[in-house]
């Protein structure tokens, strides 16, 4: 071996990028799973119950059928095997 052989630098002056762009990912996504968890659920605004609603003359869940009427609300019962989905409003006051 020869005096002049080169031997390898212990701190290379530049860092491999695509390391440095994986920790940046997987710390961006581990503070956004944070914020998600941390930061109050907040329905939005606007939302109102058909059943609520004043102007929804029937509404439904896919399984069961309500009318407004004028001793208060009538609801159809539901199938045995029917999965309810969300509150809709079917008809409104006056259409």
């Amino acid at each position: 071996m020869s005096a002049s052989a080169t031997t390898a630098d212990p701190h290379p002056k530049s860092r491999d990028p695509g390391g440095l762009a994986a920790w940046g990912i997987a710390a961006l996504v581990a503070a956004t799973v944070l914020l998600g968890v941390l930061l109050p659920n907040r329905a939005p605004h606007g939302s109102v119950s058909p059943a609520a609603d004043a102007t929804c003359a029937e509404w439904g869940d896919g399984c069961s059928v309500c009318r407004r009427q004028a001793e208060g609300p009538a609801c159809s019962l539901p199938g045995i095997a029917c999965t309810p989905g969300p509150l809709r409003c079917l008809q409104r006051v006056g259409g």
